[in-house]
């Protein structure tokens, strides 16, 4: 292992564009992130699987996430029970950027998003909230049913889009902190862990001055450039579910 991670030789401080029209009315995608919200991928810094598109935005009322995962060759599974080492996304998230602690407070929330292992067979996407390991204090358990979320299963990976509201984020205030801490892992059985900003061999999982720091840009509220969306994938087979 190298004394310093090349990607921790940069320490970097990410927008996040505002989007007032999220999540949107539909019975489908509740966000549609245009490519101007897209993290840019460093996993190449350190010799890291990249196989996955990520995308962020903000508004008063919440934050949301957008990932495509591709080059799959076997169905996404996992198990509810076991979220962590499931095909998903797990998201940290510090609503009040405390980059001078290494454990986490009551503001840092740690959420998975499955692309299976939900539902009464155990084959539905699912999002489960898990408290951070050697936490100060744990965040409070938001309702995760009602968020909007939506992933979409096609051949070779999945879509997935969640709008986490103001209510399933303790502390999060855009006027009081307009800076969060996130850290995002995309973890494939086939793949490996594509880690944003970070290496496995960090406890990335706990301590939050490891995470990335993402300003919350006030900008115009629309979208910048292209109108994009997700890809379209021929014989893809969606599962979601919604709000309401």
């Amino acid at each position: 292992m190298l004394p310093v991670p090349p990607r921790f030789l940069l320490r970097l401080a990410r927008k996040c564009q505002r989007l007032d029209a999220i999540p949107r009315k539909s019975k489908d995608f509740p966000l549609d992130l245009p490519p101007s919200c897209r993290l840019e991928d460093l996993s190449a810094l350190d010799g890291q699987p990249s196989f996955a598109d990520i995308r962020m935005a903000w508004n008063p009322r919440g934050v949301g996430l957008q990932v495509t995962v591709s080059g799959k060759k076997q169905p996404a599974a996992g198990d509810v029970k076991r979220p962590a080492v499931a095909d998903g996304v797990t998201l940290w998230l510090d609503t009040r950027d405390s980059h001078g602690s290494h454990r986490g407070t009551r503001f840092c929330h740690q959420f998975h998003f499955l692309a299976s292992g939900g539902g009464p067979d155990g084959e539905d996407p699912c999002i489960v909230q898990a408290k951070i390991h050697r936490a100060l204090q744990d965040a409070p358990m938001a309702q995760v049913t009602e968020l909007p979320f939506h992933c979409a299963i096609f051949p070779d990976g999945y879509h997935l889009e969640v709008f986490l509201t103001e209510s399933a984020l303790h502390g999060f205030s855009t006027e009081e902190c307009p800076r969060l801490r996130t850290c995002l892992r995309v973890h494939d059985r086939e793949q490996g862990d594509m880690i944003l900003d970070c290496t496995a061999e960090l406890p990335y999982g706990e301590d939050p001055s490891l995470w990335s720091v993402l300003i919350l840009d006030a900008g115009e509220g629309k979208p910048k450039g292209k109108k994009s969306a997700r890809p379209s994938f021929k014989g893809e087979k969606e599962n979601h579910r919604d709000a309401n």
